[in-house]
């Protein structure tokens, strides 16, 4: 008798312990919900309104407008009995009691009776509570770190939270200790260390000390990009680095953000380029100009279109109606209504032929020709000769094509691995693409074969392994396991 009472208290620990190495998903049966196990074994039976995902081995569950917390066992941890509830989050979840909010911990204590007219959800250790119109911070203890005296605060980002004061801005650390008092008329989140500031409508730059390392004096100024930032003054663009140095003076119509080094500037209606430096590289002399792409740049003169080098040479002479950035190491032309392909040298691998011309992914390019589409590669070599009604660029590996109202799959090579039949069909992720018949959703992979047959009223792609789908009105998850079984499962 002891040895089967050892036994069976053994294996009673041994299944135990399995139910909370192993995942547990939402179940539906009904209106009822509860948990099973991706083999569709039911742990938890469905007897709850409602049911959300596990978080730190215990999940939240709704019955009768009341919120609780389960283990995997489904043994209730804290009965519902709460107006609401958020998800546990290092040890701590806030709940909420006749209008008021509080903080239990894991065994249902409650650290922090609900006393808060609101609370948000911990972030960084922090969450944030409202009282009496006003707001604060506590920390996972239920300690006040900051008392509710604010109008509004924000999230941490870099260590540091907007707070909000009659209408004007400031900043505390995660001790509550205001680092920037409330003064500011607006002010922008930190990035890279910095955060712009608005005052009496002039903008400048604080450092996370609260040190105005560009005192609000510019009209405007945009964020930092490679390390510099626009500013504009008395109706002039400049850039600044980030100990305020003015690297360009504010002194050109226009310009736009760094790219590769190098950024498009505008005076007297023509556009040049400057580098870090603030040296003109190019003096302003172009209609137009976009950014460089592997090393050259489009840019436009009398009407026509060109290439330049990052010394400012021509290295195509502008003479095109229209041009592409480089991509892949040519780049798309259009000349008399025609598409065609240059290299780096500006020699023309295809002749301006086609009606249409997209740039290069995984090596192949879409062209359109007579109202049809096909590929060809980067000699100009016709790969997929145009007969497709539509057609996607290739992403892994693969590209969607259109004929006759459906759609089908193609590889490089120019094969139909899905001859046209789809209704509809998406591009392909994780591995999987969407694809729709007689109004519905399935998935497949890239042999063409039907992982999910097309049963679903509408579908997301795949990402991180789940999609969403919708049947009937209801939105619920189709999960694939590494052993490649498809599980469908309801999740909020």
């Amino acid at each position: 008798m002891k040895k089967q009472t050892f036994f069976i208290a053994v294996f009673g620990l041994l299944w135990a312990t399995c139910l909370h190495a192993q995942e547990l998903i939402p179940y539906r049966k009904g209106d009822k919900w509860g948990y099973c196990t991706p083999d569709k074994k039911v742990v938890v039976q469905p007897k709850y309104d409602d049911v959300w995902k596990f978080h730190e081995g215990l999940a939240r569950v709704e019955l009768n407008d009341k919120y609780g917390f389960i283990d995997k066992t489904g043994k209730e941890i804290v009965p519902p009995m709460y107006d609401g509830a958020y998800d546990f989050h290092e040890g701590v979840a806030l709940v909420k009691l006749n209008g008021k909010w509080g903080l239990i911990d894991k065994t249902g204590k409650e650290i922090v009776p609900p006393k808060y007219d609101d609370a948000d959800d911990f972030k960084e250790g922090l969450a944030k509570v409202k009282l009496n119109g006003k707001v604060g911070l506590i920390d996972k203890t239920g300690k006040e770190i900051v008392t509710p005296k604010y109008d509004d605060a924000d999230d941490f980002k870099e260590g540091l939270a907007r707070v909000e004061l009659n209408d004007k801005l400031g900043f505390i650390d995660k001790t509550g200790k205001e680092i920037v008092p409330p003064k500011y008329d607006y002010a922008y989140d930190f990035q890279e260390g910095l955060a712009k500031v608005e005052l009496n409508r002039k903008w400048g730059f604080i450092d996370t000390t609260g040190k105005e390392i560009v005192p609000p004096k510019y009209d405007f100024a945009q964020l930092f990009s490679e390390g510099l930032a626009q500013v504009k003054l008395n109706g002039k663009v400049g850039f600044i680095d980030k100990t305020g140095k003015e690297i360009v003076p504010p002194k050109y119509d226009e310009v736009r953000d760094f790219q590769a080094g190098f950024a498009q500037v505008k005076l007297n209606g023509k556009w040049g380029f400057i580098d870090k430096t603030g040296k003109e590289i190019v003096p302003p002399k172009y209609d137009d100009a976009e950014g460089f792409h592997e090393g050259l740049a489009e840019v436009k003169l009398n009407g026509k279109w060109g290439f330049i080098d990052k010394t400012g040479k021509v290295i195509v002479p502008p003479k095109y109606d229209g041009a592409w950035s480089f991509s892949e190491g040519l780049a798309c032309v259009k000349l008399n209504g025609k598409w065609g392909l240059i290299d780096k040298t500006g020699k023309e691998i295809v002749p301006p032929m086609y009606d249409d011309a997209v740039v290069f992914i995984e090596g192949l390019a879409n062209v359109k020709l007579n109202d049809k589409y096909g590929f060809i590669d980067k000699t100009g070599k016709v790969i997929v000769p145009p007969k497709y009604d539509d057609a996607w660029s290739f992403s892994e590996g693969l590209a969607k094509v259109k004929l006759n109202g459906k759609w089908g799959l193609i590889d490089k090579t120019g094969k139909e691995i899905v001859p046209p039949k789809y209704d509809d069909a998406g591009r392909f992720s994780e591995g999987l693409a969407r694809v729709m018949l007689n109004d519905k959703w399935g998935f497949m992979d890239k042999t063409g074969k039907e992982i999910v047959t097309p049963k679903y009223d509408d579908a997301d792609d795949f990402k991180e392994g789940l999609a969403q789908v919708e049947l009937n009105g209801k939105d619920f998850y189709i999960k694939i396991f590494p052993d490649g079984k498809v599980v469908e499962y309801y999740e909020k």
